[in-house]
């Protein structure tokens, strides 16, 4: 799936993806704020009650919860970025907005490309099933390529970012 946007927020680059889900807003909530809900699909579970002001550590990293309206907004700042889901229902199930405020218009394509794995594994965990983190990267790089193409951004720093991850010496 291609379909998260570039937009600006404050000034700053920011991603964002939508996605309508066949599940209950509530229970969308509870993947994306419950700590071991959140480890099953997302790049790091937060340790978190999440509380406003409430400060946690993911990664080796400090973030703060800035805004908890359950079941329909989350938003925290990490690594001095901004992260946010806001949940709506629709029709049968659930619209969720993420959205990732940036530092880099550079790297977007790279970081829309890891989004789009990660998020493609939030609707398996919600039918009960699993999609290992190798599997949700396996078209990785033909993303990565059509974000930079969509973003207008060069691919250069995503190929050699996915080259060193693999182990690779030179540009990928």
């Amino acid at each position: 799936m291609i379909d998260g946007t570039l937009e600006t927020v404050d000034g700053r680059p920011a991603l964002r993806f939508e996605r309508t889900l066949a599940y209950p807003i509530e229970r969308v909530w509870r993947a994306v704020s419950v700590p071991a809900e959140l480890e099953r699909w997302f790049p790091a579970a937060a340790d978190w009650t999440p509380a406003t002001g409430e400060t946690f550590e993911a990664a080796g990293m400090t973030g703060e919860v800035t805004e908890v309206d359950p079941p329909h907004r989350l938003a925290w700042t990490f690594a001095g970025q901004l992260y946010s889901f806001d949940l709506s229902a629709h029709e049968d199930g659930c619209r969720l907005v993420f959205t990732h405020v940036i530092d880099d218009r550079g790297i977007s394509a790279q970081t829309a490309a890891g989004w789009e794995a990660y998020l493609s594994r939030l609707e398996p965990h919600l039918a009960g099933k699993d999609l290992s983190e190798e599997e949700a990267h396996e078209q990785w790089a033909e993303i990565h390529e059509r974000y930079a193409e969509r973003f207008g951004v060069d691919p250069t720093p995503g190929r050699r970012f996915a080259a060193t991850l693999r182990g690779d010496k030179g540009d990928a």
